[in-house]
Parts: structure tokens; sequence; C-alpha cells
């Protein structure tokens, strides 16, 4: 368990820090084809909705493709909210890992992301919890991102929120 616990960690950085430099072909490298990023909302003070599908979603995006055309509407600045781009530092600790095996790992940590907007010379701060699941398709092979789970604690959001964000 220390070795799946060491890569998961290794993981979970490397995106963050992918994320915080803006690397976007580095952090699109590192998901799978079918990788689903969701960001619920919440339905109650202390629930989080369960079903993309019928309920609301801060951000849902099912498919790798779907992650790369947000990603070439930041690049090609056709985000007006993310333009200019705002700097991120994501801080990610309490790294747990919750299911392991050759093809599957599991892991949950807990993240704060500050945010600075250029535009406005102010800095505000996501918390929250994530559930990061990689997948392989063979043991030796590369880990990807199957499926991101974001929970945002602090869902008050003062400007913009989109993937580099969380």
């Amino acid at each position: 368990m220390h070795e799946a616990m060491a890569e998961a960690q290794r993981l979970i950085y490397r995106e963050a820090l992918a994320l915080d430099e803006q690397r976007w072909t580095d952090w699109l490298d590192g998901l799978h084809s079918e990788a689903v990023f969701w960001v619920p909302a919440w339905r109650t003070d202390h629930e989080t909705t369960a079903d993309p599908q019928r309920e609301v979603s801060l951000i849902y995006c099912a498919g790798v493709q779907a992650l790369r055309d947000r990603v070439d509407r930041v690049r090609g600045g056709r985000s007006p909210a993310g333009t200019p781009l705002p700097r991120t530092v994501h801080a990610v600790s309490n790294v747990l890992v919750e299911e392991a095996s050759d093809t599957l790992l599991r892991a949950t940590s807990v993240f704060t992301s500050t945010v600075y907007d250029l535009r406005r010379g102010e800095s505000h701060a996501f918390v929250g919890r994530y559930e990061h699941r990689f997948v392989r398709e063979a043991p030796g092979q590369a880990w990807r991102i199957g499926r991101k789970h974001v929970v945002l604690v602090n869902d008050r959001i003062p400007g913009m929120l989109d993937f580099y964000s969380v």
C-alpha cells in the first residue's frame, strides 16, 4: 500500500502543477479518453447533487474531448470570464488511497486553490475535497485520470470557475 500512496501523491501533485503552470497539453495527456470531470452543486447545506445527468453541476465534462474543447477555448481567448487567465496555486494534502489494484488507483485528498484575478488585482481561495480515480489498461502502462470528482466546499464563486481553478 505504501507504493500506491506514493504513486497517488505523485499523480495528484503533478496534475496540480500542470494546472498551475498552464501546461494544458500535459494535463490533457494525463486524462483517460473517457475521463469524467465533475464538480457537483450543493442540493442542501450539507448534501451535493448526486446525478450530473438530472441535477445541477458547477462543472460536468464527460470524455476527454469535452475537456479538450474547454482547453481550446481558454487557449484561444474565447473564454471571456477567463481572459486574461488568472494565476493559480493548488495546495493538496491529506492524500489517502481508498482502493488499489494493478489497473485502478482511487484516492481522496483535500485542496486549497488560490486564484489571482489579474483584472481586479484580487485573489480568492477555493477549498474542497478531491476524489481521483486513476486507471491504466495494463500493469506497467501509464496511469491516467479516469475520474476527478471535486466537492467545492465554498461554492460562492466571486468571479469565474473553470477546470484550472479547482
